[in-house]
């Protein structure tokens, strides 16, 4: 059997979910949605999404970049035109309305980047890392008018490694997705949508400025998984100095009580080691404000940094960051 699709997506997570479908015999992509063009370049022109670059690439038409989808009757009246068998989303960035939802054939599936009820909403790769978790994975559900709360089709699963950061995550996680989605669609008719258990659901929200920002009274093992999460954003500061911190590892603590922020330790070996609430983190690499990455040893030689010295604000400055 052979489907009409209208494929919904924005970042690179959606692209090879969208690629399998554009290159499946038995798949018909006949329309992408995606957000409009956004200024990111540093001369501030207009860039398309990776999804539209895909689709322009392999010219997949039309496509639709609507403001606000749920108020652009143009749009809406062109999508109920398409007669699509599934509109197919997959972090797409707008809500879909209910007479949206209602469209297609066969519904709207979407592709969501955790093994639900756990980590709904818009970040849960990022948080799944950012709260330590081991083990992630891939939903294929219905969608209904809630965020990420419509019955769940197929799920695959993905071990978290101790040290992979949330782009190399995020990667692997897309591939799985445009698999399983391929083998939701194909098994469709075969499927007993399960309904989500919402005592077991938890939230994956947007990801926040002061999210960024490490707080040395959070123990070393959190602080690494925040690295590891929100890469390559993380920070802290050292004078009135942004210190961008890239890759770190943990170690448990010490019998001393620590003082949080103080370096404990610097080496070409043992990079510069923080102390935390509890245990110390290693920074490995580096970026200061204007500057290359760099080893975290070498940016110390040449800040002259010294052990001793403190990383962030003192712990009891009422404008330290804290979750």
């Amino acid at each position: 059997m052979s489907y009409r699709l209208v494929f919904f997506g924005t970042p690179n997570f959606a692209v090879p979910t969208l690629a399998a479908l554009a290159t499946a015999e038995d798949m018909a992509v006949v329309g992408v949605v995606t957000q409009p063009d956004a200024r990111r370049s540093r001369r501030g022109e207009p860039e398309p999404s990776p999804v539209k670059r895909y689709a322009l690439d392999r010219d997949l038409g039309p496509i639709w970049q609507p403001e606000r989808l749920k108020r652009d009757r143009p749009v809406i009246d062109a999508l109920a035109a398409a007669e699509a068998d599934f509109f197919v989303v997959v972090a797409y960035g707008q809500i879909l309305s209910a007479e949206v939802l209602a469209l297609p054939r066969h519904g709207c599936v979407n592709v969501h980047g955790s093994l639900l009820p756990k980590y709904r909403g818009a970040a849960p790769i990022q948080w799944a890392i950012a709260r330590g978790e081991t083990l992630t994975g891939i939903t294929t559900m219905l969608m209904d008018t809630g965020i990420d709360t419509g019955a769940m089709l197929l799920t695959a699963t993905q071990v978290i490694a101790p040290d992979i950061h949330a782009e190399d995550l995020s990667a692997r996680l897309a591939s799985l997705g445009a698999d399983l989605l391929l083998q939701t669609l194909r098994s469709f008719t075969r499927l007993s949508p399960t309904p989500q258990d919402s005592s077991q659901a938890s939230y994956a929200p947007l990801i926040a400025k002061t999210d960024l920002e490490l707080a040395w009274s959070e123990p070393a093992k959190a602080l690494h998984d925040r690295v590891r999460a929100f890469y390559p954003h993380c920070h802290t500061s050292y004078g009135d100095q942004r210190l961008k911190i890239l890759t770190t590892q943990w170690h448990p603590p010490a019998p001393q009580p620590p003082d949080r922020g103080v370096i404990a330790a610097i080496g070409k070996q043992e990079g510069i080691r923080v102390q935390t609430g509890l245990g110390t983190l290693e920074l490995l690499t580096v970026q200061a404000a204007g500057k290359k990455v760099q080893p975290a040893w070498e940016f110390a030689q040449g800040a002259r940094l010294q052990v001793g010295d403190r990383l962030g604000t003192a712990p009891d400055d009422p404008s330290s960051v804290t979750d």
